[in-house]
């Protein structure tokens, strides 16, 4: 696939969110080449009228001023210091990022204002900046999630088709722990009827354990208007078979079932419990002693 990259500049670089649980999010990107067919920033897409189908992901925006202009909003006097989501509305680390390294510089941003900071991410790159997130993380509160909703290889696949594979993810994750970073999973979105059974949910919780993930939680894919459609037309595609499931289990709604949900979290409860997992100790930050180069 083919992709633009168009460097513009933004006014604004931290928006005030509403029905989330965070108040401020950061994203150096607009747009993103991950391009999951669940992805929920998809319905934003549609309600602004941009592309949300086969097209998103086909065109980035690089906001190339980004963290200048972060520097000047957390100047402010105004700034309350609250803390900010890196990534709710495109992948911090997408392949952009190695390049342009705008991710690294509002970190750095961040990290000189002492503020708090909370990142997701499906990217490996994100073991590139562990130097500033330990420098970051002596100032302030910095946590990362990494979303790895499967390690079925079939299933990531067809459903994350720009993402690293979900087992380069947790090796990240487990540089940034030994680094002191509080870094945990976030099993999302879990798929029913493909990445829900018992044994693929416990596999999740087991290897993230074993990265040293300080936490871990689970939650079912929503299907709002500009993700349903795309995501029905792939499964329709790849698994013809459950389509008529996922009419039945969702029918109108965004949300499956609440049982449905409670099911899921419910399993990985049990997998931690199994697991013995406890929240991980968050070590002091340092510089890791070994670099981890992903393949």
């Amino acid at each position: 696939m083919r992709v633009e990259y168009r460097e513009e500049p933004c006014k604004t670089a931290l928006n005030a969110v509403k029905g989330m649980p965070f108040t401020w999010s950061l994203n150096p990107y607009m747009g993103c080449v991950h391009r999951c067919t669940f992805c929920y920033v998809r319905a934003f897409e549609q309600r602004a009228e941009r592309p949300a189908g086969e097209e998103y992901g086909v065109s980035i925006r690089v906001k190339v001023n980004v963290a200048d202009v972060l520097r000047m909003e957390l100047a402010r006097k105004s700034w309350s210091g609250g803390s900010v989501a890196i990534g709710a509305a495109t992948d911090p680390y997408q392949p952009a990022e190695g390049r342009y390294r705008l991710t690294r510089g509002c970190l750095e941003a961040l990290a000189g204002a002492a503020n708090p900071f909370h990142i997701v991410t499906r990217g490996p790159l994100i073991v590139r900046d562990v130097d500033v997130l330990v420098d970051a993380a002596r100032r302030a509160a910095v946590s990362v999630s990494f979303s790895v909703p499967t390690l079925d290889e079939d299933v990531w696949r067809r459903t994350e088709p720009g993402t690293a594979p979900p087992r380069q993810r947790l090796r990240a994750l487990s540089v940034l722990r030994e680094a002191g970073i509080d870094a945990g999973v976030a099993v999302a979105p879990v798929l029913p009827g493909l990445s829900d059974r018992p044994e693929q949910l416990a596999e999740v919780v087991r290897e993230a354990r074993a990265a040293g993930a300080t936490s871990v939680w689970a939650s079912v894919v929503n299907l709002r208007p500009g993700t349903r459609e795309h995501f029905l037309a792939h499964l329709e595609h790849d698994w013809p078979e459950l389509a008529p499931f996922y009419e039945r289990l969702y029918g109108s709604r965004d949300y499956p079932p609440r049982k449905v949900e409670q099911r899921v979290r419910d399993l990985v409860a049990a997998a931690r419990k199994e697991q013995r997992f406890r929240r991980g100790r968050t070590l002091r930050p340092r510089e890791p002693a070994v670099q981890l180069t992903l393949v």
